[in-house]
């Protein structure tokens, strides 16, 4: 029974809604002692715990966002390699392209209709850099709403899968390039190469266990990351593709998935409960914001993830389908790439991320992250969408077949 129930908080992020709700509640109830944990500086902490070591500036926001959430981004960037790997979903171009074109149109579409919107309220300057934050779609949230709606095997839910999956990869880039958290200095990235370099050395040598790689690799690549100005957050990414993983080479010329477990997959079955953990007090930290807050940014975020996402992949679908002549995967029409495109609104977890490196600490930042949170509306115009369209349920002509 216990293991049950902590399965099912796992598999449906229980503890970041619990993180995000409490701090919305606390941050709106006891303000003053909210604000204080969210500045809570580690160099308070009694000398007596930390005599040789001093943490001087090392807040427990940024030990939360930016040193424990690079392990969220390196359980999102093993699903987008693994899908890049021989027998992986990305690797067959033609069952791939129309969600991964989908992906595409899904961040086109919140980003222009958020700009649009920005510069027509004459509030550019100060509020376009937040144009990346509506792109963002939540695996975990879309993908629980889409098999509410469709069932556990209809195929539009592994079509959202992999679009979602398609996001955050190209989320990833985004952040990476574009919310640099100080001025580049690109020399620095040589540490992430040497990481990347061991990495592949303690491959090709027969390490296995994924604590090597975190320690060595890892500590090398996070560090390129945050003495360069990229996000440090991201800085785990590319030790990714350096450990051992299931996939193997075959005696053909073609590749096959091996019995035994590789050490991506050890990597992933011991982080995935502890990052729940951390998502938990990503949530608490990053979501108390005062309802009080709730201004511009926050209805252009929540406008453009409503309206844009479920407008850009459906505009996108219709493209593949009647100019690029591309097919859906049987059983998915237009109308349940509509309401895919709903599901998809639900940016939250990196909506929320974003939210905090687009915008400097304040009143701005907090009114994105209240759009971000109120992302979770999508939900329930998913649902509407699918009731009034019908998604999902077979058409007529297609039963008398």
């Amino acid at each position: 029974m216990f293991k049950r129930a902590v399965q099912f908080v796992s598999d449906n992020s229980i503890l970041l809604i619990l993180g995000a709700g409490a701090g919305l509640l606390w941050a709106n109830l006891a303000p003053t002692s909210y604000a204080w944990l969210s500045d809570l500086n580690l160099a308070a902490i009694p000398k007596a715990f930390e005599p040789d070591f001093a943490w001087h500036g090392v807040s427990l926001h940024y030990l939360v966002n930016d040193v424990l959430m690079a392990f969220f981004f390196a359980l999102a960037g093993k699903e987008v390699w693994e899908a890049l790997l021989p027998g992986g979903a990305l690797r067959d171009g033609r069952r791939a392209a129309t969600p991964i074109l989908c992906a595409i149109g899904g961040m086109i579409g919140p980003a222009t209709i958020y700009l649009v919107m920005v510069a027509l309220s004459g509030q550019w300057t100060g509020l376009q850099q937040g144009w990346a934050i509506p792109c963002a779609t939540d695996i975990a949230f879309s993908y629980l709403i889409a098999r509410w709606v469709f069932g556990k095997t209809h195929p539009a839910v592994p079509f959202l899968l992999l679009l979602a999956i398609v996001d955050d990869a190209l989320g990833l880039v985004v952040l990476a390039v574009f919310y640099p958290v100080h001025a580049i200095h690109p020399l620095w990235l040589l540490l992430s190469a040497l990481g990347v370099g061991t990495g592949l050395l303690m491959r090709r040598s027969g390490i296995q266990s994924f604590w090597w790689y975190l320690a060595g690799p890892g500590a090398l690549s996070w560090l390129g990351f945050a003495l360069s100005g990229i996000h440090p957050a991201l800085g785990l990414l590319p030790i990714i593709p350096t450990m051992p993983h299931a996939r193997v080479p075959a005696k053909t010329s073609h590749w096959e998935i091996s019995h035994q477990a590789g050490t991506l997959d050890h990597f992933e079955a011991f982080w995935k409960r502890p990052v729940e953990g951390i998502l938990g007090l990503f949530g608490l930290l990053n979501a108390g914001v005062t309802l009080a807050v709730a201004s511009g940014p926050t209805w252009f975020i929540l406008v453009a993830l409503l309206a844009g996402k479920p407008f850009g992949i459906c505009l996108t679908g219709l493209f593949c389908t009647r100019l690029l002549r591309l097919h859906l995967p049987a059983g998915i029409r237009l109308r349940e790439i509509l309401v895919i495109g709903c599901a998809a609104g639900i940016g939250f977890t990196v909506a929320l991320f974003v939210a905090t490196v687009a915008f400097p600490k304040g009143a701005v930042q907090d009114a994105a992250k209240m759009g971000a949170l109120a992302s979770f509306l999508a939900a329930g115009t998913t649902l509407l969408a699918a009731r009034v369209l019908r998604a999902g349920i077979p058409s007529t002509h297609a039963e008398g077949r």
